[in-house]
């Protein structure tokens, strides 16, 4: 049998078992997802299986690049994606999808034991301090604030409402309609 004919009953048979899994996705007839643990469980994790033109001959290609992974550390990424490539060795020239994703759900714990939730969302300070080279040598001093005149507090002052905001409308334009009278327009 050739590889194509592999994979054609190969896509058949994943398409019979998991129909109705909401944990198993088809992105495309070679490329599958499937969700390892349940929705809202923060040790869930994403795998991606694509297969190659000559898959099951050659290894599949295991992504956990997806989004729903950006918590998980790239170091425990690095040891589930070696762990599988362990077994797609062990089950190179038979239809592995099935087995990698069985495989994943069965060894779950063991793949997350070391997982500490990174946390996905980073402060645009540090964003900014690390993107933007510092060329002045560092010191303990913090940068002075801007200082504002009593007359610059005041006038700002006036302008906002109590809480600091300007009130709605402060840059709004006027559209005023100009019109001459007697023109034939207005007729």
């Amino acid at each position: 049998m050739g590889a194509n004919e592999d994979q054609e009953m190969e896509l058949e048979a994943l398409r019979s078992i998991y129909e109705g899994d909401e944990s198993f996705r088809e992105l495309s007839p070679v490329s599958f997802q499937y969700r390892i643990g349940e929705n809202g469980d923060p040790k869930a994790f994403l795998i991606e299986i694509s297969w190659t033109e000559t898959y099951p001959q050659t290894p599949p290609i295991i992504s956990m690049n997806a989004f729903f992974n950006n918590t998980i550390s790239s170091a425990v990424k690095q040891s589930i994606l070696a762990k599988l490539q362990e077994a797609v060795e062990v089950n190179l020239g038979t239809a592995m999808t099935y087995t990698l994703f069985e495989y994943a759900k069965d060894n779950k714990e063991q793949f997350m034991e070391n997982h500490q939730p990174v946390n996905s969302t980073i402060p645009i300070s540090s964003i900014i301090s690390v993107e933007t080279p510092n060329t002045a040598p560092s010191s303990k001093k913090k940068d002075k604030k801007e200082q504002l005149s009593k007359a610059q507090k005041r006038k700002l002052a006036d302008k906002t409402d109590h809480k600091g905001e300007l009130p709605r409308g402060w840059n709004w334009v006027d559209v005023v309609k100009l019109s001459k009278t007697g023109s034939k327009d207005d007729e």
